[in-house]
């Protein structure tokens, strides 16, 4: 592969532009570069950064290709730019054994457009019943790193006491769905003021500041590590904040949705809205905002959730949960954390790059923008704006909640290890 040359770009989005030079994956120089025998990837100003990591992703394969596929996924990923992403374990069959794990592992390295790490679910099948096999996933070809139930949350306290004292042992990670399923039993939108006044089931914040309240002393008696999954309620965000300063090992995660949307928007009663946790309230978008931008959050993840039409176009009840995020999850983040002053773009590339390369222990990822450092990065016309259109999207699906709106934020150029792999590509 022949060197690779960014002419005129903005590492973090400060300073005037470089030039950064890679050469075999890796960042081999940065300042007025002159090279000969290079492809050249004009920058014109763009900022750039670390190539994003989602810790949440649900790619579908294998199962349900008719909604997404790794490659498909794979393709939103980089045109969104990631260079990694954790895909979910709820496909089927369940990935909860190494036949599985391998498998999507292996398709991600044939697709080749982003690291696919395959998530391992904690329970088999998803059931909350008995522990999957978590050390054969973990020493696997795919070196699972992350386990999760999600979709379902694990709420049985033995349970969850049993795979923190495992992941300890083997220095993973449990990502829990905060969901107390008894109190959630024919929900349908956030407990509150507009469920209410449109007859649909409530979804209470309880139910979520609880689980996350009881994992939090769970993990911090088996000094294990804890993440939570899509962080939606000003409740949680107060836990969080408390069980940190206790030491306890716990990360988070917050969507694009909830940091942009409300449940104003289920008015309409529009299944695309519909998302599991629900939509919250103004008050709850601006503390989960606030705590981002603190670090009691500590990264974005997108709960990428494609859905085929007959699963979306249909009565509010019978409607699957869940959104696109992929393409749009960088967009959301400069509108509502970047143009607010809550973030500048090194707050961006920690909450979207550095942290969750981080938690999942990616060596690789998330790296600094320096010389000798793995070339997994992405270019952002920061002035650029564009028109969401779910079917102009790489997923096989459509079900974007962000659909017609103009976003901020465009990006130019995603590489990973040096190469190009969605945007600007040279000739």
């Amino acid at each position: 592969m022949r060197p690779l040359l960014l002419k005129g770009v903005r590492p973090y989005g400060e300073g005037d532009p470089v030039d950064v030079l890679i050469r075999d994956g890796v960042i081999a120089e940065i300042g007025s570069v002159t090279a000969d025998d290079v492809e050249v990837v004009e920058g014109s100003g763009a900022v750039l950064l670390p190539g994003f990591v989602d810790l949440h992703t649900h790619l579908r394969e294998p199962g349900r290709e008719d909604t997404e596929t790794i490659e498909t996924g794979s393709k939103a990923a980089a045109l969104g730019g990631y260079t990694a992403v954790f895909a979910m374990a709820n496909t089927d069959p369940i990935a909860d054994n190494a036949v599985i794990v391998e498998h999507v592992r292996r398709r991600g390295v044939e697709v080749g457009l982003v690291d696919v790490h395959p998530v391992g679910a904690v329970t088999v099948g998803l059931k909350g019943e008995k522990l999957a096999e978590l050390g054969t996933m973990a020493k696997s070809a795919a070196n699972v790193r992350v386990f999760s139930d999600d979709g379902h949350c694990v709420h049985d306290p033995l349970i969850m006491r049993r795979a923190l004292e495992y992941s300890k042992a083997l220095d993973v990670v449990i990502a829990q769905h905060a969901e107390e399923p008894r109190l959630t039993v024919g929900a349908q939108a956030h407990e509150g003021e507009q469920a209410a006044r449109l007859g649909l089931q409530g979804w209470p914040a309880a139910a979520e500041e609880s689980i996350v309240a009881r994992d939090c002393l769970l993990a911090l008696h088996a000094e294990a590590k804890l993440h939570i999954c899509h962080v939606s309620t000003t409740g949680t965000a107060d836990v969080l904040k408390w069980a940190k300063a206790r030491g306890t090992n716990v990360s988070a995660e917050v969507t694009p949705h909830h940091l942009l949307l409300t449940d104003d928007r289920l008015s309409t009663y529009d299944p695309v809205n519909k998302v599991n946790p629900p939509l919250r309230t103004g008050t709850d978008v601006q503390a989960l905002r606030q705590a981002l931008a603190d670090g009691v959050i500590d990264c974005v993840a997108t709960d990428h959730a494609p859905h085929a039409v007959q699963d979306k176009d249909c009565e509010w009840a019978a409607a699957r949960p869940g959104m696109l995020g992929l393409q749009t999850a960088l967009s959301v983040v400069v509108e509502t954390m970047v143009k607010t002053g809550l973030l500048d773009w090194r707050g961006v590339a920690r909450v979207m790059s550095e942290r969750p390369a981080e938690i999942a222990g990616l060596p690789d990822h998330g790296r600094p923008i320096e010389v000798g450092e793995p070339a997994n990065l992405v270019l952002v016309d920061p002035d650029a704006t564009w028109t969401v259109r779910g079917a102009e999207l790489a997923s096989v699906a459509g079900n974007t909640p962000f659909e017609g709106m103009e976003l901020p934020g465009v990006v130019t150029a995603t590489l990973l290890r040096g190469r190009v792999t969605a945007g600007r590509i040279p000739a």
